[in-house]
């Protein structure tokens, strides 16, 4: 999702902590030599300020999206136990830049601004919290529809190996378009997801591997989406069954300091976030085309985030 991206192709067996995927806030538990370490259950009427921040910006994630990411309480909220991010069709006007683009920039161009016919949120944990290695879980309820692109990634917190994607990029969960007509798929709607990596070069000589499976339906559109993630192999999980693993013969850097290191470049501490982009080249160029335009607002509400280390 994304920062310069131009992805995504089609794009152990440690007793994962999904007994609960289906079922509303269970407790969070430790299993083996696991143990919670950050967790944000969503209780309360407000975003942890303390946990999440937020992009502001519209500039479109480098991929010609189409929202502006917003701090409102219309695009972001928590109630009843639940995160809500919410995409809304409503035109806004905001900075044309990143705020980590915009730091570098003439003050001209700091100054620019966009206009964006939806609004959307992205929070994100940077500067608040970050991890190197662990299990991550997300359960969360995705959003449907053409242009629709929901996504739970991760980036480096500092970019030791050099800009995008040099550092690395790690997607534990991407959608797009899903229930929008797909000539191959199940009742010829779209259903998979995709956990991704980004590596290589900084952009455009930047590559990325990965592995799609089907979303299945699930008795309250819940699932739980996750990543193992050790040095020199990443595995993904789908309601506690893996789907994907990658390992260092699967990326590279051309970073002169990831020399001699394959676990680089996921080898740093990394932040979370969690977002939904509406349009931008991955969603608008497959199934329908385009971003239909009924059916807003759009929301993926999370449950729960916990993050688990090694004992």
């Amino acid at each position: 999702m994304k920062l310069l991206i131009s992805i995504a192709a089609m794009l152990m067996n440690a007793a994962p902590l999904y007994a609960d995927a289906m079922s509303s806030k269970p407790p969070a538990t430790e299993q083996q030599d696991w143990q919670l370490v950050w967790s944000d259950e969503f209780e309360g009427d407000q975003i942890d300020s303390s946990k999440w921040g937020y992009d502001t910006d519209c500039w479109g994630g480098g991929n010609n999206e189409k929202q502006c990411y917003t701090d409102k309480k219309e695009n972001a909220q928590v109630a009843d136990g639940y995160l809500s991010i919410i995409a809304r069709k409503e035109t806004s006007v905001g900075p044309a830049w990143p705020a980590h683009l915009r730091e570098t920039m003439p003050e001209e161009e700091k100054d620019k601004t966009a206009e964006k016919p939806y609004t959307s949120a992205r929070l994100l944990t940077k500067g608040k919290a970050d991890w190197k290695y662990g299990r991550i879980e997300v359960r969360a309820k995705l959003p449907e529809g053409q242009g629709i692109w929901p996504a739970i990634w991760m980036l480096p917190s500092e970019e030791i190996y050099g800009k995008w994607a040099a550092s690395g990029e790690i997607d534990i969960l991407e959608a797009v378009n899903l229930g929008a007509f797909c000539e191959n798929c199940p009742d010829q709607k779209e259903n998979k997801i995709f956990g991704t990596l980004h590596f290589g070069g900084e952009w455009p000589h930047n590559h990325h591997k990965g592995n799609a499976t089907p979303l299945t339906d699930s008795a309250d559109g819940f699932h739980v989406f996750a990543i193992e993630w050790k040095e020199g192999e990443i595995i993904w999980f789908l309601d506690g069954e893996e789907y994907s693993r990658l390992g260092p013969d699967d990326w590279n850097t051309t970073s002169e300091l990831a020399k001699n290191n394959p676990a680089a470049p996921f080898d740093q501490k990394f932040f979370l976030i969690l977002n939904i982009a509406v349009g931008g080249h991955l969603s608008e160029e497959q199934n329908e085309r385009g971003i239909a335009k009924d059916g807003f607002p759009k929301t993926m509400m999370v449950d729960w985030v916990r993050i688990y280390q090694k004992k």
